[in-house]
C-alpha cells in the first residue's frame, strides 16, 4: 500500500507547533518545534531545547501542525 506525504502548514502557522520532514544529504531528518517565521522561503522552527532549526522550504517533504 503506498502512501502520500504531504506539506499541510503555510506561512499562516507561525507560532504553532510543527513537526517538518525536510531532505538533506544523508536522507531525511526531521524537526518538532514552534515554526517561528517562514519568509523568502526559508523556515524557522525553535526546538523544545531552544534550537533553531533554519532551512528552505524547498527541502520539506512533508509538514503538519501537531498538538502541543
Amino acid at each position: 500500500m503506498a502512501f502520500r506525504l504531504t506539506v499541510s502548514i503555510s506561512a499562516e502557522d507561525v507560532g504553532r507547533r510543527v513537526t517538518v520532514r525536510r531532505k538533506v544529504p544523508e536522507g531525511f531528518r526531521d524537526v518538532v518545534g514552534v515554526l517561528e517565521s517562514w519568509s523568502g522561503g526559508t523556515l524557522a522552527v525553535r526546538k523544545r531545547d531552544g534550537t533553531l532549526v533554519e532551512f528552505p522550504e524547498n527541502v520539506m517533504v512533508a509538514a503538519k501542525v501537531v498538538p502541543g
